[in-house]
């Protein structure tokens, strides 16, 4: 079968090529630009067109047979290469629908992890520690690993990870075997009109799936009200929400592990110790508090929630480096999404010794909505006095390197292109 992938090489289809390489497909695709999963795919000799996706590359594939163009859900019904796919009568899905085509033609059992935050480092934590237990997993993340590639297939594989993304609905087309939900809270606004809607949403998946290990009250539960043996104070790595991702992907690893102990009709003996040191020495994924400079850091996250974890993780790591302090770089992402959360940000902040807030990312916006600036997101933080206004330049560049110079970690957070910028001031 062959397979052409529109936005190939993103955190969000990039994997999923790669897993479908892997399990015999003949893969291609295009891309505007190099996404963070490019060099994996040519590694793999997918073949893969960088450009303005004006359909060359598709024309040559629709020559040798398409049976499926996948998309992502960024992609205009107008956009190019989609009208011709569409034309050929080439059967045209979002990657949801391909996904699911996936599980069931490899028979394989999903162990679906969806939530607002932390499920990219949930999803990296149990893949860490099955590849680590020899368990037969293949899997999907929507990040770069830099202890194994971002997805995988293997003959003989059981159970499926996948990172589970709530955007445009795309959790609820899965009826996993394994539900794992590390935190949910309130976000994409342009999709989920109302709270009470994301909220059902979750409740919806949740009913879908067979077995459910959440987060309640920063403890882990069974849906069933089964006993759970990992709890936070089990872990000894930095910040109390990984400590609680540890634990939540301790136990999701534990049942796959009984899963296979009942399967294979063996006496269950148990190394409960085992898994939390494997845990205990989790590396970590690309733009989950990466460490791009010796005192600089960079992380993906941009809901308030997310924001207060990632600096109490921050300090912590000052701490254990001994450095003098926290400084943030932050850069929202959506002007729609800021407006639901603007309020929330008040105590996000606290425990930073400065903070420095760019304009927000504008993406899928509301014309008609007033973008909220720097200096009104800064005037309603509880520590305001360490905040200011910034802009990407030169300028901001001096004062980074003179707090890294001073002994301080500085981390920047964001869903949008500061990133680039910033891997680029120092050098990575």
């Amino acid at each position: 079968m062959n397979i052409y992938i529109s936005g190939i090489s993103g955190t969000g289809m990039g994997p999923l090529a790669l897993m479908t390489k892997k399990a015999g497909f003949n893969v291609s695709g295009s891309d505007l630009t190099r996404g963070a999963i490019y060099d994996e795919l040519v590694a793999e000799g997918i073949e893969v067109e960088i450009g303005e996706q004006n359909g060359e590359l598709l024309a040559k594939k629709l020559k040798e047979g398409v049976d499926w163009f996948v998309y992502t859900s960024a992609l205009p019904d107008t956009h190019a290469e989609l009208v011709m796919a569409r034309e050929a009568g080439v059967k045209c899905t979002k990657r949801d629908d391909f996904t699911t085509f996936l599980v069931e033609k490899l028979e394989l059992k999903m162990v679906a992890v969806a939530g607002t935050h932390g499920k990219t480092t949930t999803t990296a934590m149990i893949i860490w520690a099955c590849l680590k237990l020899g368990l037969p997993v293949s899997y999907i993340v929507g990040t770069t690993l830099g202890f194994a590639p971002s997805g995988a297939y293997h003959s003989g594989d059981r159970y499926f990870i996948y990172e589970a993304d709530e955007y445009d609905r795309n959790f609820l087309k899965y009826h996993p075997w394994l539900a794992v939900i590390p935190a949910v809270s309130y976000d994409h606004p342009d999709i989920y009109p109302t709270r009470e809607d994301y909220e059902k949403a979750f409740s919806q998946f949740e009913a879908q799936s067979e077995n459910v290990i959440e987060i309640v009250d920063g403890e882990v539960k069974r849906r069933d009200g089964g006993r759970t043996m990992f709890k936070k104070d089990s872990f000894s790595l930095a910040g109390e929400v990984r400590k609680q991702d540890a634990a939540l992907a301790a136990e999701a690893v534990m049942k796959i592990q009984f899963e296979e102990y009942i399967r294979k009709g063996m006496i269950v003996d148990y190394n409960f110790m085992e898994l939390a040191e494997i845990l205990n020495e989790f590396p970590g994924v690309g733009r989950r508090f990466e460490k791009i400079a010796d005192g600089v850091y960079t992380d993906y996250a941009h809901h308030p929630e997310e924001i207060a974890a990632t600096v109490e993780i921050a300090k912590e790591e000052a701490k254990l480096k001994g450095l003098k302090g926290v400084v943030v770089v932050y850069q929202p992402h959506q002007n729609i999404r800021q407006h639901e959360v603007k309020d929330d940000y008040k105590e996000s902040f606290v425990g930073a010794d400065k903070l420095f807030w760019l304009p927000t990312y504008l993406v899928r916006e509301d014309p008609n909505l007033a973008v909220i600036t720097p200096e009104e997101f800064v005037a309603g933080l509880s520590n305001k006095e360490v905040a200011e206004a910034a802009e990407m330049n030169d300028d901001l560049a001096k004062k980074l390197w003179g707090y890294v110079d001073e002994g301080y970690l500085v981390v920047l957070m964001t869903a949008g292109p500061a990133d680039e910028w910033f891997r680029k001031i120092f050098d990575f």
